[in-house]
């Protein structure tokens, strides 16, 4: 359904078309979200699928891609984290993200990283299975700080022979499969061998890894016969909605997750939860779960059921009436909904109450409802990053950070710096019409102020409030002085304003933004050999001249007759070289 403009409002699908969309029109028991965008449609266009698979996929596809404004968006482009064990002479245990092309084994999907890196921690604790990269692996010469602190068990080195890693691995593979009672059974065979073979240090290791174990089992394991199963709950609470997910894998809690989603005004808490099941579930194809638990009933509980289970190659069931375990697995989940949506309602009136209180401190004529930083990062001009954060309703908004890469300026000239940063960011927000901050912040003093004020004035903007903030002598928090453009003097609010400290966590980020984007920039050109650039050195002889002089700073003071003396340079190479170096 499109409006006049021509923008995609809403996607829907319908077995029955016709019954679908005339609803819209002849009903008038329609919730309040439906009638205004009712009164937007001015066009609609139809797919028409093979089946109703076909249908959900196609849905879920568009949704992502026009993300209207009538449909629940769920915002999440990151893809989940699985526990990858390589297949390697030592297998390796890490988090994979994104396509399974490896050659290996994936376990998961985990809720989030938390999740993840908590488990391999796990591992390395238990097992002690290496989780280093390759090219450390294969050039280390001696064990590392991990082998000390008992978290490796200094495979790279020979410290353990190739069959008993691959024991190892495999109590890892059985512990991630749910198979804890066999994981345990080994293990006490282990130590009794151990012990007939008068290894006592040996079983003692062994035993405090069976207690360990235990004890990990004894938090985790979930007394359901069946625990493949995904609690999820969702509820609105004074126009914030919250969706809450409790995963169960292996009859263990395998995570939980949180969302916020963009909802539209009026929208049922039902049509939320079918919304999150169908866009979470399709394109996650393993280790999915038998059961889904939700805390109301869906309309369309059955059809989705059925369509998940045709696309996921196994019966999922979803059902909102549960007893004794699952209950209580229920209510756990409500629980931590409820928690949830009391932390966001009272972060969203401290909120609140910093805007007015900025608004205060600063004498402005409305809320800055939306607020750009500017701050600048480099090393002795080094590599120089200008960031823009961006905040709206007093809330980060990340979709609309910027990064500025600055050339052509004085290395280490800060000033030129923020006029080329603010300038190239103006200009386009002016030519795409987009939306100007109400207040626009420059991490720094006067000078930098003078720069971003000069550009506003070139471009015309002169309805956007513009101010600085420098630190105090000594650098410390709330000791800050704000900068107004044609005034000499700065102001210093009081150190427990609210309005202060909303600008010290815009300031923090724009800082943090600037810093990560620089130390990127930074490290990757260090990475790059002073060599690459010769035409005619390739990798192999930038291999032998390095492993010749013994490092750069050796070729860079070689003549041209050392240069010479690496095998399969001729005179004229080795004179090109030495040029090129200076």
């Amino acid at each position: 359904m499109m409006n006049a403009g021509g923008e995609v409002i809403y996607v829907g699908k319908a077995k029955n078309l016709k019954k679908r969309v005339s609803s819209y029109f002849q009903k008038t028991d329609h919730s309040p979200k439906t009638k205004v965008m009712v009164k937007q449609i001015d066009q609609i266009e139809i797919i028409i699928t093979e089946s109703e698979n076909e249908a959900l996929i196609l849905e879920n596809q568009l949704i992502k891609k026009y993300l209207p404004r009538y449909n629940v968006i769920f915002r999440d482009d990151k893809s989940y984290p699985f526990i990858f064990l390589s297949d390697e002479s030592y297998p390796r245990l890490t988090i994979h993200r994104g396509k399974q092309n490896k050659k290996g084994e994936y376990f998961g999907p985990f809720t989030g990283s938390s999740a993840a890196r908590y488990s391999i921690s796990l591992m390395q604790k238990l097992f002690q299975i290496r989780q280093c990269e390759d090219s450390v692996f294969k050039y280390r010469t001696r064990p590392c700080l991990q082998y000390q602190i008992k978290r490796c068990s200094g495979s790279c080195v020979g410290k353990i022979t190739e069959s008993d890693y691959h024991k190892d691995v495999n109590l890892v593979r059985l512990f991630y499969q749910g198979k804890n009672d066999t994981v345990i059974e080994l293990l006490s065979e282990r130590m009794q061998q151990a012990s007939d073979d008068l290894n006592f240090e040996q079983a003692a290791n062994i035993r405090d890894q069976i207690i360990q174990l235990r004890k990990v089992l004894e938090k985790q394991v979930v007394n359901v016969k069946d625990g493949e199963i995904d609690i999820v709950v969702g509820d609105t609470v004074q126009k914030v909605t919250a969706i809450f997910m409790l995963q169960i894998r292996n009859g263990m809690v395998q995570g939980n997750r949180s969302f916020y989603p963009k909802v539209p005004s009026g929208t049922d808490i039902e049509e939320v939860l079918e919304a999150f099941i169908e866009q979470y579930y399709f394109g996650i194809n393993r280790n999915m779960p038998k059961e889904i638990i939700t805390n109301h009933p869906l309309s369309n509980e059955t059809t989705i059921a059925k369509l998940l289970s045709e696309n996921l190659n196994h019966k999922i069931r979803i059902t909102s009436k549960v007893k004794t375990n699952r209950a209580a697995w229920l209510e756990m989940a409500n629980s931590n909904l409820m928690a949830m949506l009391q932390s966001k309602l009272a972060s969203k009136a401290q909120v609140q109450k910093r805007l007015y209180q900025l608004q205060h401190d600063l004498d402005l004529d409305k809320l800055p409802m939306r607020m750009e930083c500017f701050d600048i990062s480099h090393t002795m001009g080094e590599k120089t990053v200008a960031s823009c954060v961006v905040f709206e309703n007093g809330e980060s908004k990340k979709s609309d950070y910027r990064r500025f890469n600055i050339k052509g300026i004085t290395a280490g000239d800060d000033y030129a710096a923020i006029e080329q940063a603010v300038e190239r960011r103006f200009k386009r927000l002016v030519a795409e019409e987009a939306k100007l901050p109400d207040l626009l912040i420059i991490d720094g003093g006067k000078g930098q102020l003078n720069q971003a004020q000069k550009v506003l004035e070139n471009l015309n903007l002169d309805n956007i409030t513009l101010i600085s903030v420098a630190k105090g002598t000594d650098r410390k928090a709330g000791l800050e002085q704000i900068f107004f453009p044609n005034e000499a003097i700065g102001i210093r609010l009081s150190p427990d304003s609210l309005g202060l400290h909303l600008i010290q966590q815009i300031r923090d980020e724009a800082h943090r933004f600037a810093i990560t984007g620089h130390r990127t920039q930074r490290d990757k050109k260090r990475k790059v050999s002073l060599l690459e650039g010769i035409p005619g050195v390739g990798a192999k002889r930038r291999r032998a001249i390095i492993q010749h002089f013994g490092g750069i700073q050796g070729v860079k003071s070689a003549s041209v007759a050392e240069l010479q003396k690496v095998e399969g340079l001729s005179k004229s190479m080795a004179q090109t070289i030495y040029d090129y170096l200076r």
